[in-house]
């Protein structure tokens, strides 16, 4: 049968695919391209503590192996099973913040609690504060939604704390939602506690709902970060965090979300549960890994933690002896944000595709993360052995320089 014109046409997508990307990912075809002339990639990129050479501990794999044993493959409840939620309950309220099991949803990673919540909470055309730099799940799936990021800052010369004045004049009667990421992804920040009071104050002043993305929190080198919730536990908070990074299992997708007791978050939690049930449930077996981490040995995170700090310290010393380039020491998790001074019309994207297609050094351009491209900032990973980071270093050192004297 002869096709139309029509029929031989591509298939046009949703308009929506086209407002967000995701330069986190999005920059692996550059690498892959540089791999395909010979060139070893040493990927920056990607926060994946198993690729750098850390392991999962055994008894979070012991766990999720006997369940598949017992034959529990199937679906679950779509909140999740209760003794995972028990779980997380007992963690979050034994640090501060009272939940019950009820306000309690396991998700697939921390990625699907915020784009549910963000889903229940916002409508077209509202806004949601995030932070710059930020990450951009957060900006993908506002744009998804039909909705729109409005960007409050962090300060490089404040440690990249949040710029509270600037929140705070940005806020409208559109405004619905307030995203906070404690320790921070991107920049490594961790905020005192008297700027998460204040965060909190404005927030409830104005009814917004703060999403508090705390799936580092048991990473910061100087002890473990209390829930948000724990300040002001009947203030309209929604808490989350995962498997993937402090207990080292980022491809098991388990992680869980806290809806506050405050009575004005119940049809929140009743419209998250709904649009949970659409997606039947996450990942059955590895629902079980959630007991065993939360209420099982975590004596691997005192070591993942020392050599988090030895690399945030080689990091911080090694790219602030460069020559036109400045870095915030990390307060925890796995990331710095330095930045370059570019030359006039220079970008941070021209800058690390230089540095990948020079050395093979494959970071993320800091307007990946909503910065102002001129800015020179560029995120990066410090998950490999410091004998390798130190060469790295030196890699970027050296065509660094050789980058600001050609201009």
């Amino acid at each position: 049968m002869p096709s139309s014109p029509s029929a031989a046409s591509a298939i046009p997508v949703a308009r929506r695919v086209n407002s967000f990307s995701y330069a986190i990912r999005n920059i692996v075809a550059e690498a892959r391209k540089v791999e395909a002339t010979g060139r070893a990639v040493r990927y920056l990129n990607i926060g994946d503590p198993i690729a750098a050479g850390f392991s999962t501990p055994p008894h979070l794999i012991e766990a999720v192996s006997h369940a598949m044993r017992l034959g529990q493959n199937g679906y679950t409840p779509s909140p999740g099973i209760l003794e995972a939620r028990e779980a997380v309950a007992d963690d979050f309220s034994a640090r501060g913040f009272p939940v019950d099991p009820d306000r309690v949803l396991l998700t697939t990673g921390t990625s699907e609690g915020i784009e549910i919540t963000l889903n229940a909470l916002v409508d077209p055309d509202d806004e949601v504060l995030v932070p710059v730099p930020t990450y951009p799940l957060y900006t993908a799936v506002v744009a998804k939604i039909g909705a729109k990021s409005v960007f409050y800052r962090t300060d490089p010369d404040n440690g990249w704390q949040p710029d509270l004045d600037h929140m705070r004049s940005l806020i409208t009667d559109r405004t619905r939602a307030l995203v906070l990421i404690d320790p921070n992804n991107p920049t490594g920040a961790v905020y005192p506690r008297e700027t998460k009071l204040a965060i909190i104050e404005l927030a409830e002043q104005h009814g917004i709902t703060i999403l508090s993305d705390e799936v580092y929190g048991d990473l910061a080198y100087a002890g473990p970060v209390e829930p948000l919730g724990s300040h002001a536990p009947d203030a309209a908070i929604v808490a989350y965090s995962s498997l993937s990074k402090a207990y080292l299992a980022p491809g098991w997708r388990g992680g869980w979300m806290a809806v506050g007791r405050s009575k004005r978050l119940d049809p929140v939690l009743a419209a998250v549960k709904k649009l949970a049930d659409g997606r039947l449930c996450s990942p059955g077996p590895m629902q079980h890994a959630i007991t065993a981490a939360l209420r099982g040995d975590r004596s691997h995170q005192q070591v993942f933690n020392a050599a988090l700090l030895e690399r945030a310290q080689l990091t911080a010393d090694r790219l602030n002896a460069i020559p036109g380039m400045r870095c915030v020491m990390p307060q925890g998790a796995f990331y710095a944000m330095p930045q370059v001074t570019l030359p006039p019309g220079r970008t941070d994207e021209d800058f690390v595709l230089g540095l990948l297609r020079d050395t093979g050094v494959l970071v993320v351009y800091g307007s990946g993360f909503g910065c102002d491209p001129a800015a020179g900032t560029f995120r990066v990973v410090f998950l490999p052995r410091p004998e390798e980071l130190a060469r790295i270093y030196d890699d970027i050192a050296d065509f660094t320089g050789r980058y600001l004297a050609s201009a």
